[in-house]
C-alpha cells in the first residue's frame, strides 16, 4: 500500500479524471446558490443539478471535483462511530450524456488497480449491483472482479423523487479479518453489510430513468453519470487507520484538544476518545462552514453551527478544558485541508472571532443550563420524582445545548432517571418543523431535454448598442415544440443576435419591444433567460404570428435599462464600501437590481451599527461625486484575478469573462451592464438594513430619482414634525425633541413616585388584612393606581417583614391587569410554590405567567378578574 496524505490522495483522484478529459470544478461553497430544497450542500451531485436537470449545457460533459460537503441528519452519532461526520469531501466524476457504465466502471477499476494510481489489490474489492442490472456485473466481470465479488442487492437504485434516477454499483474494501466483529452466521456480515470489515468507499449511480411526476420510469434522453468517493474512509485505507479519525485529516485537531486537556490522551479510554472525535469533526465543519458565509444563530444553517460548536464545547469540559479553546483549532483545521481549500487559513482570523465569540457566549448560557438542570433535579427530589421528565431534558439540549447524555449523567448521579422516551418526541417535533419549513421545490427538475439540442448561436450586443434592426429569428418554442411561426400568446423565442440582457447576476432582463420591418409592433418582451446552451431566451407576448427566419427590430425599453444600470453599479461601490468600512470577511451573499430599488445580501457578524451605515452610504455617495470612469475590460479567470479582481464563490467563470473596474477602487468580475461614469448615479441612499438569515444582512438602497424622492420625502416629514413642535428652524428639531424627552423622564419619575406612595398608603391596609388558610397564611389584596414595579416594591417590604406565608397582589386599569405571588423560603420548601400559583390564578384575568418557585408574576387582559383571581389564590392554598 503506497504512503499518501490526504492531500496527495485528493490530487491523485482529480489528476486521473483529469487525464480522462474531464474538467476539475472547484468545490462549491457548502451554502447552496439558488436551491431553497438544500440547507447544505450535502454532496458532489448537489452542485451538479443544473447540468444533469438540462437546465444548463456545461461546456464539458465530463467533470470532476472534490467537494466539502455538510450532513446533519445524524450529528448524534458523530465520535461514536469509526465513519460518522457532520463535514466531509466527496471525490466524484460526473458525465452528462457523455460516456456510460462501461467507461465508468473500466476506469473506477484502473484507478483503485493500478500501480499508477491507487494500486490496491483487485482481491481486496467487492462490489454491489442492482439484480436487474446486468451490463453493470458485466463490465465488473470484464475488466477482472471475480464473480464471488459481485454482490446483487434489490437497494441498489439510487432515486430521490422527481428527477433523473437509476441503479447503482457500491465498491467496497476487505479491511481483513481483524475488522470482522460479527460471527460468521450473521446476517450483516457480507460486502454491502453493517460491519467494519468491508468499507463502502465509492457509489457509480448510473442515471438512466427520469422519475416523472407521474410516478413512472422513463429513459432519459441523456444519460448521466454521477459518483461519490468518500476522503475520509479513502485517507484511512492508505493510511492504515481503524478509523476515518486516526488519519491526517483529523488527528492534527485531536493532538492539539491533547494540549489543553485535563492530561487525558487520545486512545487511552473509550468515553473519552468519543469526546476528542467529536471535538475535531466539530472544529472541522464550523471551521469550513464559517469561512463560507454561515454564522450562528437560532435558525437554519446557523442552528447547525451554533449546536456543533456547544457540543464541541462540552465534550470539552469533559476533558477537562475549562476555558474557550475551540477557536484555537481554526488555523489547524486550516492546515489540514490548505493544499486544496487556501481560503480557510486566509480567514483565520475572522474565523478564530467568531468561534471565540459564541464560546464566551455559550459559557456563560452553560452556567445557566447547569442552574436550571439542578433546580429540576431539586423539584424532582422534593415531589419525590424519580425522572426528569422529556421536555425539559429537550429544553437543556436545545436550549443550553446539554447533550441528553449529559443530562443523564447529572441526574443519575442525583439518583434520578430521565424520560428518553419523551425527549426523542420533542427531538422528533423539531425535526419536523425543520423539514416543514424547507421549501417544497423539487429536489432536481425533470430533464427539458428540447432547448438543450438548441445549439444555434446568437450574440448579445447590449453592451453597445440597445437597438438591433436585422435580428434574425432562429427559434421558436412553442408550447414545448420547435415551430417555423408562432401560434400561443406567449412564446420563446431566440435571435441570432439581441440588445436584451439576460436576467443573472441579480440583475433584471431587459424589457422592449419587438417591431417588424415596416415598425409594426408584433410582440413585448416580458422576460429573458439563458438557455441551457447560453442563448438569450426571450419570453414574448405576441401581438401577431412571429416567423422563424425573418429578422424582426428589436428595442430595449431605453429608460428601464438606464435605472437598472444605475443600481447594478451602486451594488459595486456598496460591495467594496462594506468591505472597508465592516472588513474584507465580508462576502456577497446575493443581490437584486431593479429599476426602482437595490437590495445586496452579504455575510457579516453581528449587527451593522448605524455609525457604520453612515461610512458606507458616505463612501459610495464619495465615489459617486468623484465621477470616476467606468472601464470594463474583457480577460480570462487568471488575468483577472491579477488585475485584483473580486470574484463571486458561487459563480463559475469561463474562459473568458467581463472585469468591471471603478477607478482603483472597485474591481470586479462581472457580466452585467453598468453606467459609464458614476455621476450617472446620481445620489445614493441607504433605505434599510437588516438580519435575512443567519449570519446574512440585507441592504436596501434607491439612487438617482429615487433617492432624491426620499430624500424630499423625508424633508416633508421633518418640516411637518417642526411645526408641530413649533420650532422656526429645522436645525432646532432635535434640540427640542431631547427636550421633552427629558421633562417627560421627570414626569414619569414623578408619576412613579406619587404611585409608590399611593401604593404604600394602600398596602398598609392590604398587609394588616392576614387570613389563615387550613395551617397556613395568605395576605391578598387589589393595588390601585400602581404598576407591577410597586408590586414588586411591595412583595419586598412584604418579605423584609415575614407578614405572611403567603402574598398575592393585584392591579389593574382599562384593559391591562397584573398578578404577582410571593412565597416564604420555608413553605417553598414544603411544596407550596408562586409559579404553580400563578399559573392557577392567571386565568381569571385572562392571562398567563410564571416565575421562580418564591416569585411569579402575570399579566392580563381582565382587570375585573381580579376578585376571582384573589379567591382563587385562597381556595388554592385551601387544598394544600
Amino acid at each position: 500500500m503506497k504512503n499518501l496524505s490526504s492531500g496527495q490522495i485528493r490530487q491523485m483522484f482529480l489528476d486521473f479524471f483529469h487525464e480522462k478529459g474531464h474538467t476539475i470544478e472547484p468545490s462549491a461553497s457548502l451554502i447552496p446558490v439558488d436551491d431553497p430544497t438544500l440547507l447544505w450542500i450535502n454532496s458532489g451531485v448537489a452542485t451538479m443539478k443544473k447540468y444533469f436537470d438540462g437546465s444548463v449545457v456545461p461546456k464539458n460533459p465530463r467533470m470532476t471535483s472534490s467537494q466539502k460537503s455538510i450532513r446533519t441528519n445524524d450529528i448524534e452519532n458523530v465520535g461514536k462511530t469509526p465513519r460518522h461526520h457532520t463535514l466531509f469531501e466527496m471525490l466524484g466524476n460526473f458525465s452528462v450524456g457523455d460516456y456510460f457504465k462501461k467507461e465508468a466502471i473500466t476506469w473506477a477499476f484502473e484507478l483503485l488497480t493500478s500501480p499508477k494510481w491507487f494500486g490496491w489489490d483487485k482481491d481486496k474489492l467487492y462490489m454491489t449491483v442492482y439484480p436487474k442490472d446486468t451490463d453493470a456485473k458485466k463490465y465488473w466481470e470484464k475488466v477482472g472482479v471475480a464473480p464471488d465479488h459481485i454482490i446483487e442487492i434489490e437497494d441498489n437504485f439510487w432515486d430521490i423523487g422527481q428527477g433523473p434516477s437509476g441503479p447503482d454499483s457500491e465498491i467496497f474494501y476487505d479491511r481483513g479479518a481483524d475488522f470482522d466483529e460479527l460471527a460468521p452466521d450473521d446476517p450483516e456480515n457480507y460486502p454491502g453489510g453493517e460491519n467494519d470489515r468491508w468499507l463502502e468507499v465509492w457509489n457509480i449511480v448510473f442515471s438512466q430513468f427520469n422519475h416523472t411526476p407521474e410516478d413512472t420510469y422513463e429513459p432519459l434522453p441523456r444519460k448521466n453519470i454521477d459518483t461519490g468517493m468518500g476522503l475520509e474512509r479513502v485517507v484511512s485505507i492508505f493510511q492504515h487507520a481503524r478509523t476515518n479519525f486516526e488519519t491526517d485529516l483529523f488527528l492534527p485537531m485531536i493532538r492539539k484538544t491533547e494540549e489543553f486537556s485535563d492530561n487525558k490522551k487520545y486512545g487511552v479510554d473509550k468515553q473519552t476518545d468519543v469526546a476528542f472525535r467529536i471535538i475535531a469533526d466539530h472544529a472541522r465543519a464550523i471551521t469550513v462552514a464559517i469561512g463560507d458565509g454561515a454564522l450562528p444563530s437560532n435558525v437554519g444553517r446557523g442552528y447547525v453551527i451554533r449546536r456543533l460548536i456547544r457540543r464541541a464545547i462540552v465534550n470539552g469540559q469533559r476533558l477537562g478544558i475549562k476555558s474557550a479553546f475551540l477557536y484555537k483549532l481554526a488555523p489547524v483545521v486550516g492546515e489540514t485541508l490548505k493544499s486544496h481549500y487556501p481560503e480557510v487559513l486566509a480567514q483565520r482570523d475572522y474565523i478564530e472571532k467568531v468561534i471565540h465569540s459564541e464560546e464566551d457566549r455559550f459559557n456563560e448560557t452553560l452556567t445557566d443550563g447547569l442552574k436550571l438542570l439542578n433546580n429540576v433535579i431539586a423539584d424532582a427530589k422534593t415531589n419525590h420524582s424519580n425522572q426528569i421528565d422529556g421536555p425539559t431534558a429537550f429544553k437543556l439540549y436545545d436550549t443550553y445545548g446539554f447533550p441528553f447524555e449529559l443530562t443523564g449523567e447529572e441526574a443519575a448521579e442525583a439518583g434520578l432517571t430521565v424520560d428518553k422516551q419523551g425527549f426523542e418526541v420533542e427531538m422528533q417535533k423539531q425535526k419536523d418543523r425543520a423539514r416543514n419549513a424547507r421549501s417544497s421545490a423539487k429536489s432536481m427538475g425533470v430533464q427539458r431535454d428540447l432547448l438543450v439540442k438548441v445549439k444555434d448561436a446568437s450574440d448579445y450586443v447590449g453592451y453597445d448598442t440597445l437597438d438591433v434592426k436585422d435580428a434574425k429569428l432562429i427559434d421558436i418554442v412553442d408550447d414545448e415544440k420547435l415551430v417555423d411561426e408562432s401560434k400561443s400568446d406567449t412564446v420563446e423565442l431566440i435571435f441570432d443576435k439581441t440588445p436584451f440582457y439576460a436576467e443573472m447576476g441579480g440583475q433584471v432582463a431587459d424589457r422592449g419591444v419587438i417591431l417588424d420591418d415596416n415598425d409594426e409592433k408584433v410582440a413585448d418582451v416580458i422576460d429573458v433567460q439563458h438557455a441551457p446552451n447560453g442563448q438569450n431566451l426571450h419570453t414574448v407576448k405576441t401581438q401577431e404570428p412571429l416567423i422563424k427566419g425573418q429578422q424582426y427590430h428589436l428595442i430595449v425599453d431605453r429608460l428601464f435599462h438606464s435605472r437598472v444600470e444605475k443600481n447594478h453599479t451602486a451594488t459595486h461601490l456598496l460591495d467594496q464600501s462594506l468591505r472597508n468600512i465592516l472588513g474584507g470577511h465580508t462576502q456577497q451573499a446575493g443581490s437584486l437590481v431593479e429599476p426602482n430599488y437595490l437590495r445586496f445580501d452579504f455575510n457579516h457578524f453581528g449587527q451593522v451599527t448605524d455609525e457604520d451605515l453612515q461610512k458606507v452610504e458616505d463612501l459610495v455617495n464619495k465615489q459617486i461625486f468623484n465621477e470616476i470612469d467606468v472601464k470594463t475590460v474583457v480577460t480570462d479567470p487568471k488575468t483577472g484575478k491579477k488585475m485584483g479582481a473580486i470574484a463571486l464563490f458561487s459563480e463559475k467563470y469561463g474562459d473568458k469573462v467581463r472585469v468591471v473596474s471603478i477607478g482603483d477602487f472597485s474591481v470586479e468580475f462581472c457580466g452585467g451592464t453598468h453606467v459609464a461614469n458614476t455621476r450617472d448615479i446620481g445620489l445614493f441612499k441607504i433605505v434599510s438594513e437588516s438580519g435575512v438569515g443567519a449570519g446574512v444582512r440585507r441592504i436596501e438602497a434607491v439612487t438617482s430619482k429615487e433617492a432624491f424622492r426620499l430624500l424630499n420625502n423625508q424633508s416633508n416629514e421633518l418640516k411637518q414634525i417642526s411645526r408641530s413642535l413649533k420650532v422656526t428652524q429645522l436645525k432646532d428639531v432635535p434640540t427640542r425633541v431631547s427636550q421633552l424627552q427629558d421633562d417627560i423622564k421627570t414626569l414619569e419619575t414623578k408619576q412613579s413616585s406619587l404611585e409608590a406612595k399611593l401604593a404604600g398608603k394602600q398596602a398598609e391596609d392590604v398587609f394588616n388584612a392576614k387570613q389563615t388558610v387550613g395551617q397556613y397564611t395568605i395576605i391578598t389584596g387589589i393595588i390601585k393606581e400602581a404598576g407591577m414595579q410597586q408590586l414588586r416594591q411591595l412583595a419586598d417590604t412584604w418579605r423584609a417583614k415575614k407578614l405572611s406565608d403567603v402574598l398575592v397582589l393585584g392591579t389593574g386599569s382599562g384593559q391591562k391587569a397584573n398578578l404577582i405571588v410571593a412565597v416564604t423560603d420555608d413553605q417553598v420548601k414544603n411544596g407550596i410554590k408562586a409559579g404553580d400559583l400563578i399559573k392557577s390564578i392567571a386565568g381569571n384575568i385572562k392571562g398567563g405567567g410564571g416565575g421562580r418557585p418564591n416569585m411569579a408574576q402575570a399579566g392580563g387582559k381582565d382587570p375585573a378578574g381580579l376578585d376571582s383571581a384573589m379567591k382563587a389564590a385562597v381556595a388554592w392554598l385551601g387544598n394544600k
